[in-house]
C-alpha cells in the first residue's frame, strides 16, 4: 500500500539555555500518521521560500499542528499562512489541530478570544456533532474529546466562510468547522494525543473521502 506522504508545520520554543529558537512537534504525531499509514513530512519556519519547499514534496495533505498562541512567533505564523493559501491554490486537504484551526479562523477573517476560566485546559469533555454526514462518519452524535486549550472560538468569533460541525456540550464553544468549497477541517481536540480512540483516526482520513466535498 502506497503511504500518503503529509506536511506538518511546527511549532517554535525559546530554548533559553542557549538563547536559540527551534522548531519542534510532539512524538506523538510521528507515532500517530505512521500507524495510520501516512508518511509525515516536517515543514520548518525558516525557509526563504515556503512555496518552493512544498512544492517539492509532492504532498497528499497537511496538519497545522497545535502549540503556541497565534501571534506569539511571526515567523511561524507567516509560514502558516503561506502554507494555507498554497493548499487551497493546489487543492491540497488541511487539518487545523487547536493552534491551527484558530488560524485558519483567523485566515478567513474570523477572530479568537481568551477564555475566562480554565474549562477547556486539561479536562476532557463531550462535544455535539451538528452534521448529518458526519455523525453518520463518526457513528455518534456525541463525542468525547480531550481539551488542551484556553482561546476559543464563539458562534459570533467564526469566520462567516466555515461551517460548524461541533460544538461543546458545556458551553456551545466551537469544537470543529469544515470549508464547504476547500477540502479544510479545523478541530479544536488533539487526535494525536488520543491514538487508541477510533474515531480519531477519522478525522484525518476524512480529508481524502469523496463524501468530504459534498458536507454541506
Amino acid at each position: 500500500m502506497t503511504m500518503k506522504r503529509i506536511g506538518i508545520s511546527l511549532r517554535v520554543e525559546n530554548i533559553e539555555k542557549y538563547n536559540e529558537k527551534r522548531d519542534s512537534i510532539s512524538h506523538d504525531w510521528i507515532t500517530f500518521l505512521e500507524n495510520l499509514n501516512y508518511f509525515p513530512i516536517l515543514i520548518p519556519n525558516k525557509l526563504k521560500n515556503v512555496d518552493f519547499y512544498i512544492s517539492k514534496l509532492n504532498l497528499d495533505g497537511i496538519i497545522l499542528s497545535g502549540g503556541d498562541n497565534v501571534g506569539e512567533f511571526p515567523e511561524r505564523d507567516e509560514t502558516e499562512n503561506i502554507i494555507l493559501k498554497y493548499a487551497i491554490k493546489n487543492s491540497i486537504p488541511v487539518l487545523g489541530v487547536c493552534r491551527g484551526m484558530q488560524l485558519i479562523n483567523y485566515f478567513f477573517h474570523g477572530k479568537i478570544i481568551k477564555n475566562n476560566d480554565s474549562s477547556h485546559v486539561g479536562k476532557p469533555h463531550r462535544i455535539d456533532i451538528l452534521n448529518n454526514k458526519m455523525i453518520e462518519m463518526f457513528k455518534n452524535e456525541k463525542l468525547q474529546v480531550n481539551s488542551f486549550h484556553n482561546n476559543i472560538i464563539t458562534k459570533e468569533h467564526m469566520a462567516s466562510e466555515l461551517d460548524v460541525f461541533a460544538l461543546s456540550e458545556n458551553d456551545k464553544t466551537i469544537e470543529g468547522y469544515f470549508h464547504p468549497n476547500h477540502p479544510i477541517v479545523g478541530v479544536m481536540w488533539h487526535p494525536e494525543r488520543d491514538q487508541k480512540t477510533e474515531f480519531q483516526s477519522k478525522i484525518i482520513d476524512m480529508l481524502y473521502n469523496k463524501e468530504f466535498w459534498k458536507l454541506n
